[in-house]
């Protein structure tokens, strides 16, 4: 390994057509932030097939150096392909710290980078900052079920790792900067990859579920009452081209999939409206959610904690306020 820059990296995933994924990009915010407190570059690894969009993204959202893998062993995300790729990568360049996405790759991703690098890493973060007495990364996130936050240091083993929550950042406005273009070549023998991708899912039962990028999401709760309680909100989500979104209690009691779940231990999103119904905002939801531009609640107790972080809030029963709240949409789009 080379000697170790100051460079922060940040690891942006792409989509099977070559785009980058939104949590990536979000990443590029907080790390101009820390690699300028660093002393070193902000630097984007895209690692796909044909990924010149995903190139041409972190190019105009402040990236100051991009390094490229770019093979069709890659077009689909493989535990072993990745993993050598990236691990090749740090032990060439040597950054001094790197985040990663916490998505369902981006948690495998790393953690296995992290133990062929033996370094640490912090996952689930949902805040980053410098630590003053050390200069390093302080990565915080949630502990003991969401009633406390930790922050966590990595001062002796490098690179610093950690996976932060989609939603969690804004993107920057976009910059006239462009970055310098770094492609390396790493091939990686079909017989070295043990897993094959045979079909990609991206609906259930004929719903499409992609929360973390959903401009507009429809969540229900406990309130709902049971499985046929989400009828209206399916309702709704239709007009309005909505996600359908839950709670834990909903999960948990059987009544909708994990796939839909928010919070902390769900999917963290930051949608431009979030109408939350029979949800009451316990501290785990709103950690998954509080960063929605706009929070619409609707809830028969006027004292659910959901009001003290909604924009707007409606106190009446989900069953009586959705119908005609889907009513007018309609009408007023007619």
């Amino acid at each position: 390994m080379i000697n170790r820059t100051n460079d922060l990296w940040v690891f942006v995933e792409t989509n099977e057509d070559g785009t980058a994924k939104n949590v990536g990009i979000e990443l590029l915010t907080p790390g101009r932030e820390l690699a300028d407190a660093q002393g070193g570059k902000l630097v984007a690894v895209i690692i796909g097939y044909q990924v010149d969009a995903a190139v041409d993204e972190a190019n105009r959202h402040g990236a100051d150096e991009i390094i490229v893998v770019d093979s069709e062993e890659y077009q689909s995300y493989t535990t072993d392909a990745y993993t050598i790729a990236l691990t090749a990568l740090v032990e060439k360049y040597a950054p001094l710290s790197m985040m990663l996405g916490a998505t369902n790759n981006g948690r495998d991703l790393g953690p296995r980078v992290a133990c062929r690098l033996q370094t640490g890493l912090t996952a689930d973060c949902t805040a980053l900052g410098i630590d003053d007495a050390t200069g390093k990364v302080a990565w915080t996130r949630p502990a003991f079920g969401g009633n406390l936050m930790a922050t966590i240091l990595c001062p002796e083993h490098y690179p610093q790792i950690g996976t932060v929550r989609p939603g969690v950042f804004k993107k920057c406005d976009e910059t006239q900067c462009r970055a310098a273009l770094i492609r390396e070549d790493i091939r990686v023998p079909q017989e070295q990859i043990r897993t094959q991708i045979l079909e990609i899912l991206k609906e259930m039962n004929d719903e499409k579920i992609d929360l973390e990028n959903a401009e507009i999401i429809v969540s229900g709760g406990r309130g709902v009452g049971g499985p046929e309680g989400f009828e209206p909100i399916r309702a709704l989500a239709k007009v309005l081209g909505a996600t359908v979104g839950s709670s834990r209690a909903a999960v948990d009691a059987g009544w909708i999939s994990h796939a839909h779940q928010v919070g902390q231990t769900g999917k963290t999103v930051a949608p431009k409206l979030y109408i939350a119904c029979g949800i009451s905002g316990a501290i785990q939801h709103q950690a998954g959610m509080s960063g929605s531009d706009c929070i619409v609640a609707i809830n028969k107790d006027p004292d659910a904690p959901i009001f003290d972080i909604a924009d707007y809030g409606i106190v009446g029963n989900l069953f009586d306020v959705l119908p005609v709240l889907t009513e007018e949409i309609q009408k007023a789009r007619a």
